[in-house]
């Protein structure tokens, strides 16, 4: 199958030339190569076009979920009628096991897992190995953690046609070889499960929203119906399908077996290493544990921790890397990484960050060193598995540049005909008086003003200050919740307040068209919130308004602020000279409001930052359509108190916090749905 890209709009301004040239270097084989475009210049919708010429399976990875749920909706909408699947981390909360030798606390892991998001990822895998090609995956950098192996996931998929002769019995086993549950009668048909009523078999697949009847003529399969699994419907007949595994991680009874002898070869050897270290607490430990583990896995087949004997599992051998999403892909796939600038670190920084972590576990006797292969990748094995990819970001780093060897593809002119804004440097004599002055001026014009500080404190007092001088001001750094902060943006977005302080939050993601002055103090003072890149993203925060302007305060001209300067005015004068070309009047596109109970209903974490993107799939803002009843909507309620009640018992306050947050929400709309519903008995009266 082609790609179909469907949009409202043509490409425009430096678009169609980005398009063509990103498309020609990938045809002449060029591996790597840099789309470097500016801020609301349309870079997903070039991506899109460069898909659909290129016609190859592709991966789009994000930083993080906030993005990649932005990306994900905004290619669903672009591809409607090909493949869009989204991979992110499942776990709504996530403690990872961990042990403090100083203070000599062990803390097990806890996690919650987000059934959507589960789906999601198994239908990621599900339609990579169905072979279609006009897939595309939307991921987050969890994409290099492992999975299970996929020559295995393959082999336990099953190809079921009409006419095929298979024994009921045979099949029912198949079916829980591929760990799908058989139905109780007393519980709701969840994905995962099937049913057996007589000669038919209902099957929900793990990985979509609907399932399968399958109806039996003796040991032949008669007919196959994809159904709706509350109401039953046909939804349409079917002459083979494939069914695939209700698990990622898969395998089977002669692996296990062989899996159980390694981890006790391993245990014994490893008990003697303690031993002979002197290290007798942590043999007996260690002993203990992993029996304990041995024996679930040979009755039960799983264990608490399943992960940490992965590479037995797999077959792998010490030291050798996990399997992981982009295993899954073929091998002239296309990758998009998008804020590469951003990401590429993420992904260098995470296997140091594992390894630290099951070091002290492994030497005190909580794992086998076994335990040390669950883990994501190192970015050596990350960059050994690339094919093609294009970076894309307003600000490529070194390690992109250097990949590409120079092949940087510019998307300088918007499509709106906004221009850079214009920069200032002033000196920080009176810098107060200046800066109240400036805030006057836009404020008088029903334009919003963005301040960037380089510390809590300080956007914290200058806030203070700010409403001495009854000016309507507000502050916003990491340490605001996250929905606290999506409040605080909306609020500024009507114009409830004026002006918004800020430290790092005012970098990537922030898009607020309303503002149109940017004022970076400190702005001389080299480091990481005050280099070329920062400056330049923190520039562009204003680059969305007509009148876009920033002031830098400094008492210096460093090399960071000379560069962020000329890189603008370059930009600038190109924009300029294109719009004065075609007649291009600028024009500022304004946002909607972020909604909050789509925040909500992502439950994306806190440590993802400000929620500045609109599109979230799978989600919808009517609790009565989420939960599908009162009782629904008690059920989550009841199941988030215990999480809380956990939370505060393991002194997680600020989880605590969050989960008391999100119940006193669903109990807005608990009494909501029973308003809802006296309204209706109400207007069911007869006169």
């Amino acid at each position: 199958m082609l790609f179909e890209l469907i949009a409202p709009y043509e490409p425009a301004g430096d678009q169609p030339k980005a398009i063509l040239d990103l498309v020609k270097n990938s045809k002449r084989g060029i591996r790597n190569q840099v789309l470097l475009g500016v801020t609301g210049s349309g870079k997903t919708f070039t991506i899109a076009n460069t898909i659909k010429e290129l016609n190859k399976p592709t991966l789009v990875i994000s930083h993080n979920k906030t993005l990649a749920a932005q990306l994900y909706g905004e290619f669903q909408a672009f591809f409607p009628n090909n493949k869009v699947e989204y991979f992110v981390s499942y776990y709504d909360y996530y403690q990872p096991e961990v042990y403090l030798p100083v203070s000599n606390i062990y803390i097990e892991k806890e996690l919650a897992i987000n059934d959507e998001l589960e789906r999601l990822r198994l239908s990621t895998v599900s339609s990579l190995l169905s072979g279609r090609k006009d897939i595309i995956v939307v991921a987050s950098v969890s994409c290099i953690y492992g999975i299970g192996k996929p020559e295995t996931f393959q082999a336990n998929s099953c190809l079921l046609k009409i006419g095929a002769l298979l024994p009921r019995h045979d099949f029912l086993n198949v079916l829980v070889g591929m760990l799908y549950r058989r139905h109780n009668q007393d519980m709701p048909f969840t994905r995962g499960c099937f049913r057996v009523l007589g000669d038919t078999i209902d099957l929900f697949v793990a990985y979509a929203d609907y399932a399968y009847r399958l109806v039996f003529w003796g040991d032949e399969l008669e007919a196959i119906f994809m159904i709706e699994p509350t109401s039953g419907r046909q939804i349409k007949a079917e002459r083979e399908v494939v069914i695939f595994p209700a698990n990622l991680f898969m395998t089977n009874k002669e692996t296990l077996q062989e899996a159980i002898q390694q981890i006790q070869l391993d245990l014994a050897a490893q008990l003697t290493y303690l031993e002979q270290a002197g290290k007798l607490d942590e043999s007996k430990r260690l002993q203990e544990r992993t029996l304990l583990d041995l024996e679930m896995l040979k009755e039960l087949g799983y264990c608490s921790g399943i992960e940490n004997y992965s590479r037995y599992m797999d077959g792998r051998v010490a030291g050798e890397r996990p399997y992981c999403l982009l295993d899954y892909f073929p091998s002239d796939y296309l990758m998009v990484i998008d804020e590469s600038h951003v990401t590429i670190p993420q992904f260098k920084a995470m296997w140091s960050g594992d390894r630290a972590r099951k070091i002290n576990l492994v030497e005190h006797g909580f794992r086998l060193p076994a335990a040390m292969d669950n883990r994501p990748l190192h970015f050596n094995e990350f960059e050994s598995l690339l094919h093609q990819v294009i970076f894309v970001s307003a600000t490529p780093a070194d390690y992109e540049l250097e990949r590409s060897n120079g092949i940087i593809v510019e998307q300088i002119i918007r499509p709106t005909g906004l221009v850079d804004p214009q920069v200032d440097v002033r000196p920080t004599t009176h810098q107060m008086q200046d800066i109240l002055n400036a805030i006057h001026t836009v404020v008088a014009k029903e334009e919003r003003v963005l301040i960037t500080t380089l510390t809590k404190r300080m956007a914290e007092k200058l806030t203070d200050y700010l409403v001495s001088a009854h000016i309507r001001c507000k502050y916003m750094h990491s340490e605001i919740k996250t929905l606290d902060r999506v409040t605080i943006l909306n609020e500024l977005r009507k114009g409830t307040f004026d002006v918004l302080v800020g430290v790092n939050l005012l970098r990537e993601g922030l898009d607020l068209p309303q503002a149109s002055l940017m004022l970076i103090l400190d702005a001389d003072k080299e480091g990481f919130l005050r280099n070329t890149r920062s400056l330049i993203q923190t520039i562009g925060r204003v680059a969305r308004h007509t009148e876009g302007h920033v002031i830098m305060y400094a008492d210096s001209l460093t090399a960071s602020m000379e560069k962020a300067i000329k890189e603008t005015e370059r930009r600038r004068k190109l924009q300029i000279v294109y719009n004065t070309k075609h007649h291009i009047t600028p024009r500022s596109v304004y946002q909607k409001q972020i909604d909050i109970e789509l925040a909500i209903q992502i439950n994306i974490p806190e440590a993802y930052g400000i929620i500045s993107r609109e599109a979230y799939p799978a989600v919808t803002e009517d609790v009565a359509v989420v939960y599908g009843s009162k009782n629904g909507l008690q059920a989550e309620i009841k199941k988030l108190e215990e999480q809380m009640h956990q939370a505060a018992a393991a002194l997680r306050f600020l989880e605590a916090d969050r989960l008391k947050a999100r119940i006193e929400h669903l109990r807005k709309g608990e009494r909501g749905l029973e308003l809802d519903s006296n309204e209706q008995k109400t207007s069911h009266r007869t006169p």
